[in-house]
């Protein structure tokens, strides 16, 4: 499949995503496509993870993430902050509370009815310094040297191109600026049928690399002091392996090294 062709797929799916609470999603990272098991307290955000955070907003919520970028992100009061896949604010607005009225908050998200979404949360929290536009991430058009922190959750596995993404993030951030996201990397190798299926991509599962080949794009993109805070397996339903292998293949990929992992990294753009 062409990337763009994987482009509109996303852009399609998380349109429909948009339209519907974080109970009903079923289609995104965290729901049964796949990505990651609800009902784990590592990766089901409502009530968990984020609902203690000042800023948090249920409704900017739908239940995508697979980790809590702001965690480890050293987010300081008047920062300039860049939320890469922003969808309906989430982490965006749990950044403003650390940022305080002096910092900046954008907000880029791919999906215009994710876009529109965010906004109206955004009318409802009365921030004047957050503001979310849409475009695409391998194709930001931001100025170079804006931000001094990108955050990001369970949006890079999605986007084609990721050494362009990375590139991109370089571009934008300061001298000394950082990074700090969550993502969905393979360990191993998954079975090939498990990576075919367009509806595991936008699943995050397709999408995902290597987790090697993943910190040296990130290597490559020139970013320094790369740490991997935090990894978490993320299991495989059974009823979703049931679908792309048969009982042998089910068997040699529970016994293996192989697996899908959920992982916060961090990264410095060097000074």
């Amino acid at each position: 499949m062409k990337p763009q062709d994987l482009k509109l797929i996303v852009q399609e799916k998380y349109s429909k995503i948009a339209q519907k609470s974080w109970i009903q999603n079923t289609s995104g990272c965290c729901g049964t496509s796949g990505c990651c098991d609800t009902s784990g307290a590592e990766f089901s955000m409502i009530g968990n993870e984020y609902s203690h955070m000042e800023g948090y907003l249920p409704d900017a919520d739908l239940n995508l993430g697979c980790g809590v970028p702001t965690q480890f992100a050293g987010i300081k009061e008047g920062d300039a902050v860049l939320d890469l896949g922003s969808g309906a604010g989430n982490d965006s607005f749990v950044v403003r509370a650390i940022v305080g009225e002096k910092g900046l908050v954008t907000g880029l998200d791919f999906t215009e009815a994710m876009v529109a979404k965010a906004r109206i949360n955004n009318q409802k929290m009365g921030y004047s310094n957050v503001q979310f536009i849409q475009d695409d991430i391998e194709e930001m058009p931001l100025s170079n040297n804006t931000f001094d922190v990108i955050v990001s959750n369970c949006v890079l596995n999605l986007v084609p191109n990721k050494a362009k993404a990375f590139t991109n993030m370089f571009r934008v951030l300061k001298p000394g600026g950082h990074f700090c996201i969550s993502d969905v990397v393979i360990k191993g190798t998954l079975p090939e049928k498990l990576r075919k299926d367009a509806d595991m991509y936008v699943g995050c599962v397709a999408g995902a690399l290597n987790i090697d080949e993943y910190l040296d794009i990130i290597s490559a993109s020139g970013f320094e002091n790369i740490t991997v805070h935090r990894q978490h397996e993320t299991p495989v339903p059974p009823k979703i392996l049931s679908n792309y292998l048969n009982p042998k293949e089910i068997k040699e990929y529970k016994n293996g090294i192989n697996g899908i992992f959920s992982i916060t990294v961090t990264a410095f753009k060097p000074v």
